[in-house]
C-alpha cells in the first residue's frame, strides 16, 4: 500500500505541474491587458507601461511563471489588480462559503442517489424502479442554473420559506448560514444525483447477480442486510468513481449557482475577476478549484483498495 501511496503521490504532483502550466499560459494568451482594463480606454500609452511595469506584467513569460510558482509553494499569491489587497485573503473569505456549500452540495447528491440506486436495484422492473429512473432522466436533462430559478420562485417568492438569495454569515449560527446555502445546494444536487443514482443501480445489480449473494441469502441473510453489508461494497468502485469526478463538476457548477443566488463564494469571485480582467485572482482561484480536484481524486484512489481487498497495487 505504501508504495502505491507513493505512485500517486507522485502522479498527483505530475498532475499539479501540469496544471499550473496549462492554467498559466491559457491565460496569459487571452486577449486585452490588464493595465489597460485598471487605467481605463482614455489612459495614455506611457501610463500604461508604467502600470504595465509596476504590475510585473513585461517580464518575460518563464519568469513570470516561476515567480508565480515560488508564490504558491511559500503561500504568497500576491496582490489583486482590482482590489489591492492579498489574494490569499480573498480567497480565504470567499472558501468559508464555497467549501461548506460543496460539502452540502455532495452529502445531498450521495444521499439521494445511494437510497435512489440501491431502492431500484432492488425493485428491478418494477413500478418503483421505472419511476424513480424516469425522475433520474428528468434530472439530468434539467440545467442546473434553471432549476435553481424554480427553487427561488416557489420556496423563496411563493411559500417564503427560504431567501432568494445572499448569504447570512456564520457569525449568528450556523442554522442561518445553512438555510441561505440549502436552495443552491440542492440546485447543485439534483443533476449529479440523477445521474450517481443511475451508476449505482448499474452497479449494484451487477453485484446482484454474483454468486456470493446467493451464498449470503441461502444461509439466511435477509435482504436489506445483503443489500447494505455486503452488495453495496462491492459495488462502490464504480460509484467512487463517478463520485470524484462530480465533485469537479459541483465546484464548477459554484460559479454559476453562487451568481444566481447572488453569493459572495469563490464561484463569484472568480467571475467578477474574469469580467475585471483580474488574472492574478483568477488563476489562484482556477489553480487551487485543480488542487482541490486532483486531491479528491488521489483519496478516492486510495479508497479503491480500502474498499474492495481484491483490488491489487499493480491493478491501480
Amino acid at each position: 500500500m505504501s508504495v502505491f501511496v507513493l505512485r500517486r503521490l507522485l502522479t498527483l504532483l505530475a498532475t499539479l505541474v501540469g496544471a499550473s502550466l496549462i492554467i498559466f499560459l491559457v491565460l496569459d494568451a487571452l486577449p486585452g491587458n490588464a493595465a489597460q482594463m485598471l487605467m481605463g480606454a482614455d489612459a495614455s500609452p506611457d501610463a500604461v507601461r508604467a502600470l504595465t511595469a509596476k504590475l510585473g506584467l513585461d517580464q518575460p513569460l518563464a519568469i513570470r511563471y516561476l515567480q508565480w510558482i515560488k508564490g504558491l509553494l511559500i503561500g504568497d499569491l500576491g496582490n489583486s489588480y482590482v482590489y489591492g489587497t492579498p489574494v490569499a485573503g480573498l480567497i480565504a473569505e470567499r472558501l468559508v462559503l464555497t467549501i461548506p456549500l460543496a460539502i452540502m452540495s455532495m452529502a445531498i447528491t450521495v444521499t439521494l442517489a445511494l437510497s435512489a440506486g440501491i431502492y431500484t436495484a432492488a425493485n428491478h422492473n418494477k413500478l418503483g424502479d421505472v419511476g424513480v429512473m424516469s425522475l433520474t432522466q428528468v434530472g439530468i436533462a434539467l440545467p442546473n442554473f434553471w432549476f435553481a430559478i424554480l427553487l427561488v420562485l416557489l420556496f423563496a417568492v411563493r411559500l417564503q420559506w427560504l431567501s432568494a438569495g445572499g448569504f447570512a454569515g456564520w457569525e449568528d449560527g450556523v442554522w442561518p448560514g445553512v438555510k441561505s446555502l440549502l436552495l443552491p445546494a440542492v440546485s447543485l444536487a439534483v443533476v449529479q444525483a440523477a445521474i450517481l443514482a443511475r451508476v449505482t443501480r448499474s452497479a449494484v445489480l451487477e453485484v446482484l447477480r454474483e454468486d456470493f449473494v446467493r451464498t449470503a441469502r441461502a444461509k439466511g441473510l435477509g435482504k436489506r442486510e445483503v443489500l447494505w453489508s455486503h452488495v453495496l461494497r462491492n459495488a462502490m468502485i464504480p460509484v467512487m468513481t463517478v463520485m470524484g469526478l462530480q465533485f469537479a463538476n459541483l465546484l464548477a457548477g459554484t460559479i454559476v449557482i453562487e451568481n444566481v443566488f447572488y453569493l459572495p463564494g469563490l464561484g463569484r469571485l472568480i467571475f467578477q475577476s474574469i469580467a475585471n480582467r483580474d488574472l492574478i485572482v483568477v488563476r489562484n482561484c482556477v489553480m487551487l478549484l485543480a488542487t482541490m480536484v486532483v486531491i479528491v481524486n488521489f483519496v478516492v484512489d486510495v479508497l479503491y483498495a480500502l474498499i474492495d481487498p481484491r483490488i491489487k497495487v499493480h491493478d491501480l
